[in-house]
């Protein structure tokens, strides 16, 4: 199990470049830790919030709504909006859905950073979870999807059903309005994801209206690939991305 202090919110103050992480479905912070700090040793200023529902029992996640989750990751954009000149936003799996659904209601949005994000599922019952959340609370778990043995996310030990029918109304509202992205993107996508289907990361491709794209790939890593083989690549293209972007967006 992840330790406690990975899984509680990280927040490191640097310079007028700011950087907001968003979390996965059933994760917690942790999964993004290293990101994270590694973002901050860099002198960027750092937000990784805990969003509502998660990194306590995975019955929270069965009274939360998807707008509960976004509205977090909002109220955190606009607070690092108020100290920092440019602000770039960062998601893993779930996180990534929350980072272009900001995207689409924020256009001085500097640029996202995708990891696996998250449009669908590989579980055929996932679409069914409006009708089975009335029959069972709670499914096995999708946490831990990681190639490297010995790494943790902080995910719950189940899955709970009601919460995947608010991540399938998330991602229905996010698909609609896909085309209101226009800002800068990096997207990393594992090769193997158990959880999320390639198909999520090229809806993303398709229908977003940005002409700056860097797209990975990930031949070692699965869905988790922050914690996984690839994660100082993730790490190491994010921050040429960050600079890169930063310098023309203040120019």
């Amino acid at each position: 199990m992840a330790l406690p202090d990975q899984m509680a919110p990280f927040h490191a103050p640097g310079g007028p470049v700011g950087v907001l992480f968003c979390h996965g479905f059933t994760g917690s912070p942790a999964s993004l830790r290293g990101w994270a700090e590694q973002t901050a040793e860099a002198g960027y200023t750092v937000s990784l919030p805990v969003l509502p529902g998660h990194a306590t029992v995975w019955q929270e996640l069965n009274v939360t709504s998807w707008r509960d989750w976004y509205d977090a990751v909002d109220a955190e954009y606009r607070s690092l909006r108020e100290t920092c000149d440019t602000v770039f936003v960062a998601g893993l799996s779930m996180g990534g859905s929350l980072t272009l659904r900001l995207a689409q209601h924020h256009t001085d949005v500097a640029g996202l950073l995708l990891v696996n994000p998250a449009l669908g599922a590989v579980d055929p019952l996932a679409r069914f979870a409006g009708v089975l959340k009335y029959l069972v609370p709670a499914t096995p778990s999708i946490g831990n999807d990681i190639a490297k043995e010995g790494v943790d996310e902080g995910a719950y030990d189940m899955t709970p059903v009601a919460g995947v029918h608010e991540l399938h109304k998330l991602w229905a509202d996010v698909r609609s309005c896909l085309d209101l992205v226009t800002c800068p993107i990096a997207l990393f996508r594992s090769e193997v994801d158990n959880v999320v289907p390639g198909s999520s990361s090229d809806t993303v491709l398709r229908l977003v209206s940005s002409d700056d794209i860097t797209e990975v790939r990930l031949a070692n890593s699965y869905h988790v690939a922050t914690l996984d083989h690839d994660a100082n690549l993730i790490v190491k293209t994010s921050l040429q991305f960050i600079e890169r972007v930063a310098a023309a967006h203040t120019a």
